[in-house]
């Protein structure tokens, strides 16, 4: 039996900690380095001090907040929301590998955008890599009326649509809000943009089709194809960017449009095929609604936004949308906490009510996603660097494999009158160090042995395994342990241990290393101060490479 949307309680029952705590995600996503304090917060947002400290505590036990200092940062964890609607939409698993066709046939960046209110959300992209880069990114937002996909999207309003759409220009007329694109520069004509958009808008209502002439800014055009779902409704819009330097907006035009009509078709034809059953997205803790934290924490730790964050995660385990009874059982909570997370969520624009289906809507990228999106391997990993730095007071690296030899792509040394003095780039052989022995020790068997064969061992100390079979021993049982310890066998005095670090699908991509002199401690002393944070830095790393790879790729340098 479907539920009634209309059996949800009214506004006065939202949940008040899940309102204030997304207000604060919006804050920090909309700054422009989305790095601010809590008193900034505070200002801000108009909330009290302590309401912002409890709510950044919160935030950052789930792991979408870290903090610098006295500074508060938007962490790569927080995606999970993001990508919950990404799987929901069931849009980029259907049409992402029809994008990527067209943008290889053209040679031009491609993307696909949904209608978001009175502007356009990016949620697809696949970019051709030049100088005079052209993408936007996924999660960004644009006003109707600057690029080609609004006007697609703007042939299908309503009269409130369009009311909406100019009172938003009447309060935003420099289109501030919209921190993708470049501010208007007055002198403005407002008549003049709303008749030509207007124009626009009949023009893509006859053709199905609209074209950007360097309304987002000097330089760029684009032409965009409606893609409709089987009732004739656009449901997201097919886009061709490229540069005046490449192109006229005519010339691409006519490069780009037989073409781009065909692969709308064909995005059409896969939105009519049955769908596949949504893998569900990568959380930290898909069900976590916070109750092991609070008996920690106390009443410093807001259940209730932890809650609501679980039920917006919870909506992206189904396309389509779930009923009250589902999200409940998805989240593990309640009914009544569910449901009162769903009004929420629905009265603050991240949710819709269809016939008792509830599902997520585009705004819910506006948390940060845009901005996390774009984090490269070194960003993510570098915090978790330097926080166990500071937990063991000793240097942390990660490397990769590079032919025999391992190469220091991030390194947060400790500081100490007398410590290790090893720089990014760095380049070791392999075989020698603990992060080379946990990389060879990932391989397959048939391709260690094949390095191990190839080896040319030296004596670098009076410690240094110097033997394939001495080494293919070891190696085993780092393999078995998951760790590896080297003592004095790159340089004498020098003694570190290490981790693999994993990517979602389980493959080693990197190693971590914490490494000291070994007058310090002793191995036993040196094991059990630094493998626990080790083994806990790699995991948080690891969750957080797992959430940010899944809807781009995510390589070590």
């Amino acid at each position: 039996m479907r539920e009634s949307a209309a059996a949800l309680a009214p506004p006065g029952e939202t949940v008040g900690p899940l309102e204030r705590g997304l207000a604060v995600l919006r804050t920090m996503a909309g700054d422009p380095d989305s790095r601010l304090r809590a008193s900034d917060l505070a200002r801000t947002t108009g909330l009290a001090r302590s309401t912002v400290d409890r709510i950044a505590l919160t935030l950052a036990r789930l792991g979408y907040l870290r903090s610098d200092g006295r500074d508060l940062m938007l962490a790569p964890r927080l995606m999970e929301l993001g990508n919950a609607y990404l799987a929901s939409c069931g849009l980029p698993g259907a049409l992402e590998p029809h994008a990527i066709a067209l943008a290889d046939e053209l040679d031009e960046s491609v993307s696909i955008a949904v209608p978001d209110g009175d502007g356009v959300r990016f949620i697809t992209q696949a970019t051709r890599r030049r100088a005079m880069a052209l993408a936007f990114r996924i999660g960004d937002l644009l006003p109707a009326e600057r690029c080609a996909p609004g006007a697609v999207f703007a042939a299908g309003w309503d009269g409130a649509d369009r009311t909406r759409w100019l009172t938003r220009r009447g309060q935003d007329p420099l289109d501030t809000g919209f921190p993708a694109v470049p501010p208007r520069v007055p002198p403005l004509r407002p008549d003049r943009t709303e008749a030509a958009f207007e124009a626009r808008v009949r023009e893509a209502a006859d053709l199905g089709w609209s074209t950007d002439d360097q309304l987002i800014e000097p330089g760029l055009v684009a032409v965009a194809h409606a893609v409709r779902d089987p009732a004739g409704t656009p449901v997201c819009a097919l886009s061709v960017v490229s540069h005046t330097s490449r192109h006229s907006a005519q010339s691409l035009r006519e490069h780009a449009l037989p073409r781009l009509r065909l692969a709308a078709a064909a995005m059409e034809e896969a939105l009519r095929a049955p769908s596949r059953p949504a893998a569900p997205p990568v959380t930290s803790a898909a069900a976590d609604t916070g109750t092991g934290l609070k008996a920690e924490l106390g009443p410093d730790f807001l259940q209730s936004l932890a809650r609501g964050l679980t039920v917006l995660r919870a909506l992206g385990a189904a396309r389509g949308g779930l009923t009250l009874t589902a999200v409940a059982a998805a989240a593990a909570l309640p009914r009544a906490s569910a449901r009162r997370s769903l009004l929420t969520l629905q009265h603050l624009g991240y949710v819709r009510a269809d016939e008792g289906a509830f599902t997520l809507l585009p705004r819910v990228l506006e948390l940060g996603y845009a901005r996390l999106s774009r984090l490269s391997f070194g960003e993510i990993v570098r915090p978790h660097l330097a926080e166990l730095t500071g937990q063991v007071r000793e240097s942390a690296s990660v490397a990769v494999l590079d032919g025999d030899e391992i190469r220091y792509v991030e390194r947060v040394p400790t500081a100490r009158i007398m410590s290790v003095d090893i720089t990014v780039g760095t380049r070791f052989a392999a075989y020698a160090t603990s992060m080379g022995r946990v990389l060879l020790a990932s391989l397959p068997a048939p391709e260690r042995a094949a390095r191990l064969a190839r080896i040319t061992f030296e004596p670098l100390t009076r410690h240094t395994v110097t033997t394939p079979g001495a080494l293919a021993d070891i190696l085993e049982s780092v393999a078995r342990d998951g760790h590896a310890l080297v003592d004095e066998e790159l340089e004498e005095g020098l003694r570190s241990v290490a981790m693999p670090l994993r990517d979602g699908s389980g493959r080693t991509i990197a190693a971590v290393n914490v490494s000291q002199h070994a007058g310090r401690a002793t191995r036993q002393q040196f094991l059990e101060a630094v493998l626990p944070h080790l083994a806990a830095a790699v995991a948080r790393t690891e969750a957080d490479l797992a959430v940010a790879a899944e809807r781009q790729h995510i390589a070590a340098p």
